[in-house]
């Protein structure tokens, strides 16, 4: 199997070689341990790249893009009469290539003049010790003995990511740093820190030994002992004038910037002989657990084996969701996708090169989104995260937006910059509908949860001068008792309090962003009309899942807090809802009123059948008016093309349509059109064409976030436009919102124009010359087609959900298994089968779809379906669509569907 020739996949489908990428300096892969406490790495095909815990340890110095162009990891061989010759630079063309699995990494480089291979493999163990792991083999090629003196250097930072720029000469006077048998440790006095410093009891080494012959004979800890005046760490003195190793004093070793520079014996190699070394950079509390940490690998056999370990563990992990198609290498593909909302998990949303901003973790959007695919993985285990994540919405309907370490922490913006992002209601309950879809878990709707309080009230337009940080973060009731409201109640405070919070379109405000980060300058009279569409939607699903709960649980009536009645107003004081005024001054004059700065801490019983009308009232008034006020046509030749406006601009402009003589369109407006149910079956028709002819890039095929609006800044909208055309939030290619328009057509019965979509997508990714990354889905694609923010996007969950959810139709229907396959022709393989393996019931499951005259989707049914070779009683909703009652699925089922 191939992909253009840029990387080839191994036996095992996975795994890849690529000669092309290991001449590119700034493609990456990350290396990780198991969770978010663990050490994180990036690194290149010219070992570069940084190693850190987190924003307070950073082992080596931090890198952004550009910085991985210069080096890291160095393994140096001097060779009398001949020179020196290195892992990480070339020798000549073609000299090097990798081999990367999930998640090793492993460079090969030939220096013919030498007559030696080098070959270096990385990973960072799964057993928990904070160390990167490297083991260098030297293999002599040649005809004739070779002998060398071999050194490997990695330069330690050993502080704050803050450090790069701030202070960074002063707290290298920090440093105090030890020559070892095993190579070189460091530690800090102290972490420095303006607003208070504190100890430190962070060490971090470089440790080394040899295979048959031991450990170092000696090592350079300072960057002026190995680089010397004139040299660098691509050229170091001490390794070009192969100068021997000596025990440095204190004035020499103390306060200075420190390398790991470790010289082991000189090595003689017969014609085909070869000699590894073992190096561990690594992280500890003191000496003894980074000597009792480097013993569980300071061997070729150990190392060996806890590489064997990593390849397993990680190989668990992609195999959770595997799907089998037409197209080997899309399978292999979405093996990538399906480990990178795991990454997420581990990362956050920081600590890649492209992810150099931030301070790590995860924004609120992110927790949700990224819960999507472990739910289709291990429901059961997501239960309390989804809990937890509900004590961060407020009363007022927004939500805190930095998660913290623990279970339910939550923090304000990382930046100290209050904000609201007007989208963030709606996440939550997608991801619990998901939840309760594949679970069946209707309880999880009633347990009860704080919210979160801080000093920002009215969704952030007033602040409590009297709040003080001993108040604590949890909403207060009028006696002093932390206020609980059910999990549903959150949802609704969520969506109620935004059907009233509108401008003067009555379109809900755009406050501080939506989805797009880059909408940030429309706080007084921007409006998203693309999420009001989302928030109409959820009003709706949020009415079906309360009859399906009242059906399945028996329940009659919710306990409420009293303050809520307020925003059901079909049940008590009405509101005129045509008029905009009147329902920002109900949400703020009213409800805000007597939610802040507490609740009275009283309930009362709402009949079911009631909320279920109230919200059911508002999400078609939203669809109507929607209907009514924001269509676009325009007219190019013969044809008209039609779609829906997006948004409002702070001077209370509509965004979209034809302006300053150029087609303005944003795809985000059209795929929440289309998601949520409001765009008519006719209408969707009209924004595939519309978005074909004016987002569908000719040359690339991907579809662009927007059109270009030909200015070079909008400040009435936001920053965004102010990037180049063609880059992040300005008209890139973003696969968030390119997987999501996939996920809105096929949850429309649009399949093919979805399948059109995601190919776009996964062509552009394996198109290394172009988009030069490895396997996997970026943040985006730039107008030359190149992968951005690899690795660490949102667009992964989404991607696993439409794939297996939508295409291959395998989902959740309130606990019971659905099968609606929504698969095009080119998707089955020779013989017609196309099929995905997952979880589900707690059991693994496989499911084949049998296509033996090949038929397209929207013309085959559903014939027979057999589970082990039984036929299993099952509910037909639809020609192509069966519900299967979750009692019937066995662990380790084979269901067989016979399409025709």
């Amino acid at each position: 199997m191939s992909t253009d020739l840029f990387y080839k996949y191994l036996a095992d489908g996975v795994s890849f070689s690529s000669k092309q990428a290991a001449a590119i300096r700034t493609i990456y892969a990350p290396l990780c341990g198991t969770d978010a406490s663990s050490i994180k790495s990036a690194i290149t095909p010219f070992l570069s790249g940084d190693i850190k815990i987190d924003k307070f340890h950073y082992l080596t110095k931090p890198a952004s893009r550009e910085d991985l162009r210069g080096p890291l990891r160095e393994f140096f061989v001097f060779i009398k009469d001949k020179g020196v010759f290195s892992l990480s630079q070339e020798s000549s063309p073609d000299s090097a290539s990798v081999e990367i699995g999930p998640l090793w990494h492993k460079l090969r480089r030939i220096h013919k003049a030498a007559g030696l291979e080098l070959t270096a493999v990385n990973f960072i163990p799964v057993s928990g010790e904070n160390v990167e792991l490297m083991q260098v083999t030297v293999k002599n090629i040649s005809k004739k003995p070779v002998t060398f003196t071999p050194t490997c250097a990695i330069a330690l930072f050993g502080r704050s990511r803050d450090n790069k720029h701030d202070h960074e000469h002063v707290t290298a006077l920090l440093n105090r740093v030890k020559q070892m048998p095993l190579g070189v440790m460091m530690r800090a006095t102290m972490a420095f820190n303006e607003e208070g410093h504190k100890t430190s009891n962070a060490v971090y080494y470089v440790y080394g030994c040899q295979d048959k012959s031991g450990g170092v004979t000696g090592s350079f800890p300072t960057v002026d002992s190995f680089y010397g005046d004139g040299g660098s760490l691509l050229c170091p003195e001490a390794v070009f004038e192969n100068r021997k190793p000596v025990m440095l004093g204190m004035q020499a070793i103390n306060g200075k910037e420190v390398t790991g520079a470790l010289r082991f014996k000189e090595t003689s190699l017969k014609p085909g002989e070869s000699r590894s070394f073992v190096v561990a950079v690594g992280f500890g509390a003191d000496e003894v657990q980074t000597k009792e940490n480097f013993s569980h690998f300071n061997s070729v056999e150990k190392f060996n084996r806890a590489l064997e370990a990593n390849k397993k563990y990680w190989s668990d992990k992609i195999s959770a969701i595997m799907f089998n198609t037409s197209d080997e290498n899309f399978n292999s593909w979405m093996r990538w996708v399906t480990l990178q909302p795991v990454l997420r998990r581990i990362f956050g949303c920081s600590f890649l090169p492209d992810h150099d901003y931030g301070r790590g973790g995860r924004g609120w959007r992110d927790i949700w989104q990224d819960l999507l695919s472990l739910i289709l993985i291990e429901p059961h285990l997501v239960r309390q995260d989804l809990i937890n994540n509900c004590a961060g919405i407020r009363i007022d309907g927004s939500n805190a937006t930095i998660i913290g370490g623990g279970a339910g922490e939550f923090l304000a913006d990382r930046n100290a910059i209050t904000r609201v992002w007007m989208d963030h209601g709606a996440w939550p309950f997608l991801t619990l509908l998901l939840y309760i879809d594949q679970s069946g878990d209707f309880d999880i709707l009633l347990y009860k949860q704080s919210y979160f309080r801080d000093p920002q009230l009215s969704r952030t337009q007033k602040k409590d001068i009297g709040w003080v940080s001993q108040y604590g973060n949890k909403l207060l009731d009028k006696k002093g008792h932390v206020y609980e409201g059910t999990i549903i109640e959150h949802l609704l405070v969520q969506h109620l309090t935004q059907f009233f919070n509108v401008g003067e379109h009555n379109i809900i405000r755009l406050e501080s962003a939506d989805w797009n980060d880059g909408l940030d300058m429309a706080y007084s009279k921007g409006e998203s009309v693309a999420f009001s569409c989302l928030y109409g939607g959820n009003l709706l699903k949020i009415a079906d899942l309360l009859e399906s709960m009242a059906a399945i649980k028996g329940i009659d009536k919710i306990r409420l807090a009293k303050e809520l009645l307020i925003l059901l107003d079909t049940i008590g004081e009405k509101v005129n809802y045509e008029d905009y005024q009147s329902k920002h001054n109900h949400l703020f004059g009213k409800y805000f009123h007597r939610v802040q700065p507490a609740l009275s801490g009283d309930t009362v019983e709402v009949p079911v059948k009631d909320l279920i009308n109230d919200l059911r009232i508002k999400g078609h008034w939203i669809f109507a008016h929607i209907r009514r006020q924001e269509k676009v046509q325009f007219k190019e030749g013969a044809k008209t093309y039609k779609w829906f406006n997006g948004y409002y601009d702070n001077k209370a402009r509509c965004v979209e349509g034809f302006k300053d003589n150029k087609v303005r369109m944003t795809l985000t407006g059209q795929v929440f059109s289309v998601m949520s149910g409001m765009a008519s079956g006719k209408e969707v028709e009209d924004i595939i064409s519309s978005v074909d002819k004016y987002l569908k890039d000719k040359k690339l095929g991907g579809y662009r976030l927007n059109t270009d609006f030909g200015v070079s800044h909008y400040l009435d909208l936001g920053r965004a436009f102010g990037f180049a055309y063609g880059t992040k939030e300005n008209g890139a290619f973003f696969s968030h919102m390119s997987v999501m328009y996939a996920a809105a057509l096929y949850q429309r019965g649009f399949a093919r124009a979805g399948y059109k979509v995601l190919q776009s997508i996964y062509r552009m990714a394996i198109d290394g010359g172009r988009s030069k990354i490895y396997p996997g889905i970026p943040e985006y694609f730039d107008s030359e087609g190149r992968g951005m923010y690899h690795y660490l996007t949102g667009s992964a969950s989404w991607l696993v959900l439409t794939q297996l959810n939508h295409a291959f139709g395998v989902r959740g229907f309130s606990g019971d298994l659905m099968l609606a396959p929504q698969l095009v022709k080119e998707e089955f393989n020779k013989k017609g089968i196309a099929s995905v393996s997952c979880q589900f019931a707690g059991s693994r499951l496989t499911v084949e779809y049998h296509n033996p005259k090949k038929l397209d989707a929207g013309h085959y049914a559903i014939k027979d379906v057999l589970i082990d070779g039984k036929s299993p009683a099952f509910k037909r909703t639809a020609q192509d669509k069966v519900t299967i009652q979750r009692a019937l699925i066995a662990k380790d089922a084979l269901i067989k569907v016979t399409l025709g």
